[in-house]
């Protein structure tokens, strides 16, 4: 499908001359007889397409510009567009602006001149094709490496929360706990930014818009980016708006923004340096300035610095560390939300400046907090919690931690157990792990919803797949949350605390 030549030449002999010419020389062919079925046929694929000048009608012009405006990065669609002897047309003019790989040919063309350049042409776009496989192998193996990564992550996270629920006051303690807590937050930072390049590339993300004020989302930049700030004594100011901010925004994404913009600023400002981080609103638009006085931007490195991958000089001459990823996403997903992110730098030494805008939904009041719910059963007793998952570190170090807070747990290691586990005593909350081998989470949650009185079990899956496929297969298997790994106690407790809200009303009524 991928090899054919799309012919679109509607009026006289051109489409089936070519496409006679075309089987005598083992071209796969596809004549297209009007605009509609050249508009299927692209969409199936193509590996190039022959048009003649005079079927440039203003539609033809405007169809293929489109096919071209938004064919992936890895594409460069060719055309081959015959035209009449003599000065270019107006409309020859007008396909050579905007039609992008395009090659023209005069008639009357000689035969074996136009086979050789449509040889030479599907070359080239096969080529194309092999950077689409190796960029769809490039974007598995992050996804692979993430879900690697992240297994082990949720056992040391559960580990060091464990660490505080046991020895809250020992201060050694205090400072090894702190210290691998730190460095966990920034691996699964990493291994986000990873798993977001995958999707970006792939056309996975989709964001997940709700109604969030800007003081959540600065508390919550404030929480990922302060420790690092104080281990250089770097002063990190706020200015935000007295009256609360709202966005019709993914929480995640714009936490995201903010986050990264204001971790690079810490990370190229000297030790005991500052940071302003000023929000205002006007016109409908937000506007956040992070300024700092660390070591600057030349006016060549700011073009770059959101390419993705773009690994920036320092001062002394040596590339910056990290992976070169986080104003790229950035960027994207300030772009995505309808904003913008813009750099400025008066030079080396001496500071830069990021302007992130985004639109504003509402600048009156902000939503109160929804309360937690103690951990309680349907029944007033204690929350009866299921954890599934393979990885026996990881499934007992959660049990515990979940035990200290004040749930009732068991926890088992393969599918088969967890169904057994259910039928002896059905839980309240199931947290289950998705890549468990011989029977799966997404085999056995589906077992588990077919039991008698199993709608009423908060499901929640526990994985460290994030893409929209792997949420998509976890809905279907009946689960009620896709959480991924490392995952926060606070967050298991908020979906229990919700859950149990609604059970309330639901038993009021």
């Amino acid at each position: 499908m991928e090899t054919r030549i799309l012919i679109y030449a509607p009026t006289g002999q051109d489409a089936p001359l070519a496409a006679k010419v075309l089987a005598l020389a083992a071209i796969d062919s596809q004549v297209c007889a009007n605009l509609a079925q050249l508009e299927e046929e692209l969409a199936r694929g193509a590996g190039a397409v022959l048009t003649v000048e005079e079927a440039l009608a203003p539609g033809a012009l405007q169809l293929l510009q489109r096919c071209v405006d938004r064919q992936p990065d890895w594409s460069d669609l060719p055309i081959i567009l015959l035209t009449h002897n003599g000065a270019d047309s107006a409309v020859v003019r007008r396909a050579i602006t905007g039609l992008g790989n395009l090659s023209l040919m005069e008639r009357p063309v000689r035969t074996l001149t136009l086979i050789t350049a449509l040889h030479s042409t599907l070359r080239a776009r096969n080529k194309q094709y092999q950077v689409r496989e190796a960029a769809r192998r490039k974007d598995e193996f992050l996804a692979s490496l993430g879900h690697e990564l992240r297994n082990p992550l949720a056992p040391i996270r559960t580990s060091v929360s464990l660490l505080t629920h046991l020895y809250p006051d020992a201060a050694p303690v205090a400072r090894i706990r702190d210290m691998v807590e730190r460095q966990v937050r920034l691996l699964t930072r990493l291994v986000d930014d990873l798993l977001d390049v995958s999707r970006i590339t792939s056309g996975k993300i989709r964001l997940q818009p709700q109604l969030v004020s800007l003081g959540s989302v600065m508390s919550h930049v404030s929480e990922l980016c302060q420790q690092a700030a104080d281990a250089k004594r770097i002063h990190i100011a706020w200015q935000l708006p007295p009256s609360e901010i709202m966005l019709n925004a993914d929480y995640a994404r714009v936490v995201q923004i903010y986050a990264n913009i204001l971790s690079n600023a810490v990370k190229f400002t000297p030790q005991g340096g500052h940071v302003l981080v000023r929000a205002t609103a006007d016109d409908g638009t937000l506007q956040v300035t992070i300024r700092d006085d660390g070591i600057g931007l030349d006016a060549d490195t700011i073009p770059r610095i959101f390419r993705m991958f773009e690994q920036s000089n320092t001062v002394s001459g040596q590339f910056s560390s990290g992976l070169g990823i986080g104003l790229s996403l950035a960027r994207e997903f300030a772009e995505m939300h309808g904003g913008s992110v813009d750099a400025h730098s008066a030079g080396l030494g001496q500071g830069s400046e990021f302007v992130i805008r985004l639109p504003v939904l509402d600048s009156e009041g902000a939503r109160q907090p929804v309360p937690l719910a103690q951990h309680a059963g349907h029944d007033g007793r204690k929350m009866q919690v299921l954890v599934v998952d393979d990885n026996q570190d990881a499934a007992d170090s959660l049990a515990a931690l979940l035990e200290i807070d004040g749930f009732d747990v068991r926890a088992v290691y393969d599918g088969p157990a967890a169904i057994a586990a259910v039928e002896k005593l059905a839980p309240d909350m199931i947290i289950m792990d998705l890549g468990m081998p011989g029977m799966d989470g997404y085999e056995t949650a589906r077992a588990i919803r077919q039991r008698p009185g199993a709608e009423r079990i908060l499901l929640l899956a526990l994985t460290g797949w994030g893409q929209s496929d792997a949420r998509r297969r976890t809905v279907e298997a009946g689960f009620d949350h896709h959480l991924v790994k490392p995952v926060e106690l606070d967050q298991i407790v908020r979906l229990a605390g919700a859950r149990h809200n609604r059970e309330q009303v639901q038993a009021a009524r």
